[in-house]
């Protein structure tokens, strides 16, 4: 009786690790159904500009500098690199001729570009497997003094992996050339950040971001 019983045990604990696998496949492929998805959004907005995917893909890499020398897992990692690569996504829902247009913004085309980290955010809010990345993306615009947008948060009220994206996503900016703007030198832009530390943003995070860039840049020189 007591073999019976040793016996349905085990194969009810079979049983229940196949679920589990079968579950965890599952997740996997809708996780990667997902990032199809919204890769092809994307790739959307990027025809439109030509600009968005090479940032997207610069401001990862950046990212991942300032999140490895904080010592993040693999699974954060994973989260930050998808954040940073969609945390634009929202400019789909953009007029092409804002996202293009060779001069600056009058206040009615800003308003309307201010927009955009909600626009991403309610976009990646419509799949299960990344809605916890919304609200990064959504606060990817906030000033570490919270006078940034689009809800005025200041210092560590700031998602971390939103402060790390303002400042990959800021020095990619200005060091990127555009119609309207020369990009600027990465020393320029480096001091730029250093300037804007505790007013722009997290001076922890920027020294972070600047000891690793430094040191990329001297082992690419070697």
């Amino acid at each position: 009786m007591s073999n019976r019983n040793s016996n349905t045990e085990v194969s009810q604990s079979n049983t229940i690790v196949q679920m589990e696998k079968k579950i965890e496949d599952l997740s996997v492929q809708s996780a990667q159904a997902s990032e199809i998805a919204l890769s092809t959004i994307l790739k959307a907005v990027n025809s439109k500009d030509n600009y968005s995917l090479a940032h997207a893909q610069r401001v990862c890499d950046f990212s991942l500098m300032i999140g490895e020398e904080l010592g993040l897992s693999q699974i954060e990692l994973s989260k930050l690199r998808l954040t940073a690569m969609y945390h634009d996504i929202g400019k789909i829902e953009i007029p092409e001729y804002i996202l293009t247009k060779p001069s600056r913004l009058n206040e009615e085309e800003y308003f309307i570009i201010r927009k955009h980290p909600l626009l991403s955010s309610q976009i990646l809010k419509n799949f299960d497997q990344l809605k916890d990345l919304a609200e990064f993306v959504k606060h990817h615009h906030e000033r570490f003094d919270g006078k940034g947008y689009p809800n005025g948060l200041s210092g560590e009220s700031i998602p971390l992996f939103s402060r790390i994206l303002f400042i990959a996503d800021s020095f990619d900016t200005m060091t990127s050339s555009r119609i309207y703007q020369k990009g600027l030198s990465f020393d320029v832009a480096l001091h730029s950040l250093i300037k804007g530390s505790g007013t722009q943003f997290d001076p922890e995070l920027v020294q972070y971001f600047v000891k690793r860039f430094k040191e990329e840049q001297h082992q690419t020189a070697a």
